[in-house]
């Protein structure tokens, strides 16, 4: 099997900019996916060609009924299954990193800029180069998670069509060039079965943190936008006094008498001044 290493490099540069959930994700795509792949499944599906036994001497029949019973190998499928995965995780990683360059950009800037007008300012990130999931980059997160949970549940379904969950050791074949039914014979199925069981088991684990990680953001998005927003005081947008209640209609009506004897006491009182005052202007 090829190196890891480039498609591990790149994913783990997705870690800073995913949420919690899909770290996890993250761990579980390393450490019981592509290690475990790498580390035990060619050991145990290397001989499963050779160790492929047909109960006949006819030429070319036992490889005709073993491209008959595994169309594809378990690990190339695996292999596949893994690229086609991580490919929507890269896709938005190439998205973030684009949005990051840009606002690195805006950022230098906004250091360089001298006018006085006003300049728009970084939205995903912030002065760490903190990706901030939100917006474009928010649909951006959650179709990658959409594809992802189409992907994996397709090859799951592929592959119970394909070979089922569980190795059989005796396959019955009657393909040509086989001169009539012959029964053939797979080495080890008990721990092929075990491997496949387990690996069946992480793709489920993993679809089931997509599916946790897309509503985890829709709840948050929705609570968010359903929060209500403290209105900002200023100059341009002075704060508004609230109306005072009264209990009954008989209070209100005598505040409002008070008021208006108020109102006329301050206006007499006025009056007096103005009238004290052209008295000492004529002397």
């Amino acid at each position: 099997m090829g190196d890891w290493g480039f498609l591990s490099s790149l994913l783990d540069k997705v870690q800073s900019h995913s949420t919690v959930i899909g770290k996890i994700w993250m761990s579980v795509l390393f450490l019981f996916r592509i290690m475990v792949l790498g580390a035990g499944a060619e050991s145990v599906w290397g001989d499963e060609q050779s160790g492929f036994i047909c109960n006949t001497q006819q030429p070319g029949c036992e490889n005709v009924c073993y491209d008959w019973t595994f169309p594809i190998s378990h690990i190339r499928f695996w292999v596949l299954q893994i690229i086609f995965v991580s490919t929507p995780t890269l896709m938005y990683l190439g998205h973030a990193m684009h949005i990051i360059h840009k606002e690195n950009k805006l950022r230098e800037r906004l250091e360089r800029s001298t006018e006085a007008g006003p300049l728009k300012a970084p939205k995903y990130t912030d002065e760490k180069g903190k990706v901030k999931i939100k917006g474009n980059l928010l649909g951006s997160y959650l179709t990658q998670i959409v594809f992802k949970i189409i992907i994996e549940a397709a090859f799951i379904l592929g592959q119970y069509y394909l070979y089922g969950f569980v190795m059989v050791p005796m396959f019955p074949c009657s393909k040509k060039p086989c001169p009539f039914t012959v029964e053939c014979y797979m080495s080890r199925p008990t721990e092929k079965t075990i491997f496949i069981i387990f690996m069946l088991v992480v793709a489920c684990i993993s679809l089931l943190l997509n599916f946790i990680e897309m509503f985890y953001l829709i709840c948050t998005r929705v609570r968010c936008r359903s929060r209500p927003h403290q209105k900002v005081t200023s100059a341009e947008n002075p704060a508004s006094l609230s109306a005072s209640s009264w209990s009954t209609k008989e209070d209100a009506l005598r505040q409002n008498k008070l008021n208006m004897e108020r109102e006329s006491q301050s206006i007499g009182g006025l009056d007096g001044v103005r009238e004290e005052k052209r008295l000492l202007s004529d002397h």
